[in-house]
C-alpha cells in the first residue's frame, strides 16, 4: 500500500472541491490536504461553521444528562466563542508576528474544520463507565492535533511553529471561556 505524502506547506490542487461530508471526515482523519483545501475555498466558511456547530452539539449531548439544558446551550455557545477566539489569536500571532501568508477568514475556515474530532464527544452519553473520561481525552487530543495541522496549513509554517501558535491560542481561548463563565455565573448567582 502506497501512502501519498502531503508536504507541510502543500499548495492547493486544481481538483474539484470535496463535498462537505468528505471534508468533514477528512478533517476527522487528520488529512492535511482538507485543511489546505478549505484554506483556499472562500465559500467554505458556512461549512466550517457547521463543523463547529456539530462539535458543540456533540459536547452538548455529552453534558446534557449531568448539566441539563443550560449546560448543553453553554457548550454550543462555548464552541463558537472558542472558534472565533482561537482563530483571532492564530491570526494575530501567525500573520502579525510570524509574518505568515494568511488572513483571518482563511484561519477561521481551517480552525473550524479542526473541531471535527470533537464529534466523538456525543458517544459520552453511552454507559461507558471509566472509558467516558478516556473518550473525552482522545477526542480533545485528536482535535488539538487537527488544530495544529489546520494552523500549519493556513499559515504555511512548520509543525513546530504551528504547535507553538496553537498552544498560545488554546490558552487564550480557554482563558476567555473561563472569564465569560465567571462573569455569567457571577451574575446568575447574584
Amino acid at each position: 500500500m502506497q501512502v501519498e505524502e502531503i508536504s507541510e506547506t502543500s499548495e492547493p490542487t486544481d481538483a474539484a472541491p470535496r463535498s462537505f461530508a468528505a471534508r468533514f471526515f477528512g478533517a476527522f482523519r487528520l488529512d492535511a490536504s482538507v485543511f489546505e483545501e478549505v484554506e483556499h475555498d472562500a465559500s467554505a466558511r458556512p461549512q466550517a461553521a457547521a463543523v463547529v456547530t456539530i462539535a458543540g452539539l456533540a459536547r452538548a449531548v455529552q453534558v446534557l444528562p449531568e448539566q441539563g439544558i443550560l449546560g448543553a446551550v453553554a457548550s454550543l455557545v462555548a464552541a463558537w466563542v472558542f472558534w472565533f477566539a482561537v482563530a483571532a489569536a492564530v491570526t494575530a500571532v501567525g500573520v502579525r508576528i510570524l509574518r505568515a501568508t494568511s488572513d483571518y477568514d482563511e484561519v477561521l475556515r481551517t480552525v473550524g474544520f479542526a473541531g471535527a474530532p470533537l464529534t466523538l464527544l456525543a458517544l459520552g452519553v453511552l454507559p461507558l463507565g471509566p472509558l467516558a473520561s478516556a473518550l473525552t481525552l482522545v477526542a480533545h487530543a485528536l482535535a488539538v492535533t487537527a488544530l495544529v495541522l489546520a494552523v500549519r496549513q493556513a499559515l504555511d509554517v512548520d509543525t513546530t511553529r504551528a504547535l507553538a501558535v496553537c498552544t498560545g491560542a488554546i490558552a487564550l481561548g480557554l482563558g476567555l471561556l473561563l472569564l465569560l463563565s465567571v462573569v455569567f455565573l457571577g451574575r446568575a448567582l447574584a
